[in-house]
């Protein structure tokens, strides 16, 4: 405990929310130069300082404990407080080193973007954000640094906000994510209500008698309580980590600048269902309803968005809906109860996935903002670092052995493969799947970028060339993880690492029965290259090179042949074109209503014109009475006089 105090961690989580103050209410004062000064050496701090801290939590170090107190009702205190173990110090790692590469990289991509300083601000607003998600102790922060990440990213993908369908993906991404949070919140509520705390150790402690208890939400239906505060809290898992349904926010927020689609969609807002989820594995593991439904949605999302990722044309929407599909693949793990095996892959993915997108960002530079696949081809002799980053981290996407992928990919089939939970068999069908589908369309893009003929004007002064350093060295130093981080299966998932943070119940340790046949990394590779994943993948290379590179004509008669597929795949399964109609339009519907019979017919009609119709009408009675002559005004006088004795008297 000596050495992992308040004062570090503290300066840690602060340091890059300093940065965002500094560049986001002193950026015309200090300029650009020191506008992304403040924010890389607050970002860098933190980088810095979380390494030192998973070393000293290697060391065998931890620490839980309040640092505020913000509220105190009755029995419950509302704190602010950190928890820091092995999952934690992972996670910092991932997240800082990710944002302080995205942060180092936007010196050039956004250089001569207006709003400089302020991308800047929201960027380490954003870092700021997430690590007080995964530092936290507690639910009500983690609850803060939640809804804290979806506004930031709210605010970061309509960047641009003069453009319309950025604003409209903001929007999107902001409703659906508040369906999530919804659920969510009821979960933590259902935990308040049955621990009567919301401090994780605590919470923890009484999960046996939680698990004891059920409920009826329905007269005459009996619920586990776990399975449904489990349920609600993966609700929201779904929605911040994008799964079906709750997935239709994600491709759409690739309006927003390139940096971001690195560090929101590749290693940080959308692993934090993730997270929360392998830190609430004390809870879920009572309940085996609860990770059957994770499994299968995960499963679901795994492949069949994989399948939208085979038709997309926009450079950065493939990488889009290969996140979703890796999402799934995490997702899967956990529901089959390999929660190791999904954070590794979380980790590995962060760094391959950040490098795919950066790279896409330096073809998107040199080809003068042009985003669509069709329009490129031939760049490897413009562009060899892009080139070359950007394959190491396509194979390490497609799990090839010996790269970052392959160890955390094959882990979860493994995992998968050995589970009994109900659904692990079409869980397993569906990850297998999604390795051939993974491989075509991850080098269908390659291919279409990077070879064949050259698809833009070449008689044009402004030919395509390499990235400046401040955009390729962030591409280096994310391809070098990329190519080694699997390397850390041996105390990650097959080790005691996560051995304090991570509950596995006996019956559901598949990374154990796993594990008997784990003789090392190199073995694990060798054993990987016979196996049907190795053989799917190089299947989808195969498979992507013919159409792609020997027969470019075959994809268009395939897309004649099987128009209704094609249809039901561009349409996206209907999702968006349902929101549409019955969120949005019923939203729009149910205004209208309230809005004309609301606000025009009740108040506006009867209230505010009726009110001054009815004033008109008995003044216009009222005003037939003040005549002006005396006689009127006596008789008036003399009956009513007449009135009260009457009155009086009787």
């Amino acid at each position: 405990m000596e050495h992992l105090n308040q004062t570090l961690l503290l300066t840690i989580a602060l340091a890059p929310l300093v940065g965002s103050i500094i560049a986001g209410l002193f950026g015309k004062k200090v300029g650009k130069v020191w506008s992304h000064r403040a924010a890389i050496y607050g970002v860098g701090i933190s980088f810095v300082l979380s390494v030192w801290v998973l070393k000293l939590v290697i060391g065998g170090e931890t620490y839980n404990q309040q640092v505020y107190q913000w509220l105190q009702a009755g029995s419950l205190s509302l704190e602010v407080g950190f928890m820091i173990d092995s999952l934690t110090a992972m996670m910092m790692v991932v997240v800082t080193f990710v944002s302080l590469m995205v942060h180092i990289y936007t010196v050039g991509y956004m250089h001569d973007d207006d709003g400089y300083s302020r991308f800047f601000s929201y960027i380490s607003l954003f870092t700021f954000s997430m690590l007080m998600l995964v530092m936290a102790n507690n639910f009500m922060q983690l609850f803060f640094g939640w809804e804290a990440v979806g506004l930031v990213s709210y605010l970061l993908i309509g960047f641009w906000y003069k453009k319309p369908t950025a604003i409209y993906a903001n929007l999107k991404a902001f409703l659906v994510n508040r369906v999530g949070d919804f659920g969510f919140l009821l979960g933590i509520a259902g935990v308040l209500m049955y621990a009567g705390s919301l401090d994780y150790v605590e919470v923890f402690a009484q999960a046996p008698t939680i698990a004891a208890q059920s409920t009826e939400l329905f007269a005459g239906h009996s619920w586990s309580v776990m399975t449904v505060i489990c349920i609600l809290l993966f609700i929201g898992a779904m929605g911040k980590s994008a799964q079906v349904p709750l997935h239709v926010w994600l491709p759409d927020s690739m309006e927003g600048p390139t940096p971001i689609s690195a560090l929101i969609h590749a290693a940080t807002m959308v692993t934090a269902g993730i997270f929360m989820v392998t830190r609430m594995s004390p809870l879920f593991e009572f309940s085996e309803t609860a990770l059957s439904f994770v499994l299968v949605i995960g499963a679901i999302t795994a492949l069949f968005m994989g399948f939208l990722g085979l038709i997309q044309n926009d450079i950065k929407r493939v990488i889009a809906y290969s996140t979703l599909s890796q999402l799934g693949y995490m997702t899967v793990a956990l529901g089959a109860s390999a929660y190791a095996a999904g954070v590794f892959h979380l980790m590995t993915h962060a760094f391959f996935k950040a490098l795919l997108f950066l790279g896409a960002g330096s073809v998107i530079i040199a080809m003068h903002h042009e985003q669509d696949i069709r329009k490129m081809g031939g760049l490897k002799k413009y562009m060899p670092i892009t080139y070359w980053t950007a394959l190491i981290g396509t194979f390490a996407l497609i799990g090839f052995p010996g790269l970052a992928g392959f160890f955390s990919k094959d882990a979860i089939i493994e995992a998968v493969h050995a589970s009994e939970i109900a659904g692990s068999g079409f869980a397993y069908f569906a990850v297998l799947a999604g390795v051939f589908i993974t491989a075509l369309y991850s080098f269908r893009l390659f291919f279409l970028v990077f070879h064949g003929k050259e698809r833009f004007d070449t008689d044009s002064d402004h030919l395509p060339h390499e990235s400046p350093a401040v955009v390729t060295v962030p591409l280096i130093l994310l391809a070098i993880p990329s190519v080694v981080a699997g390397y850390f299966i041996a105390p990650m998932v097959f080790g005691d690492f996560f051995a304090g943070s991570i509950v596995v119940h006996h019956e559901h340790d598949v990374l154990a029965h796993v594990g008997e046949e784990f003789h090392g990394a190199f073995a694990f590779v060798l054993h990987g290259m016979t196996q049907l994943p190795f053989l799917l993948a190089m299947s989808g290379i195969a498979v992507a090179y013919f159409l792609y590179m020997i027969r470019p004509d075959i994809p268009a008669k395939l897309q004649h042949w099987f128009n209704w597929l094609y249809r039901v795949l561009d349409n996206k399964y209907g999702f968006d074109a349902f929101n549409e109609k019955v969120f949005a339009g019923g939203s729009r519907m149910i205004g209208n209503v309230l809005w004309k019979v609301g606000d025009e017919t009740l108040i506006d009609g009867a209230v505010v014109n009726g009110t001054a119709k009815t004033v008109g009408a008995v003044s216009k009675i009222v005003r037939k009475i003040q005549t002006g002559y005396l006689y009127t005004y006596a008789f008036a006088m003399i009956i009513g006089l007449w009135l009260l004795l009457t009155y009086f008297v009787v």
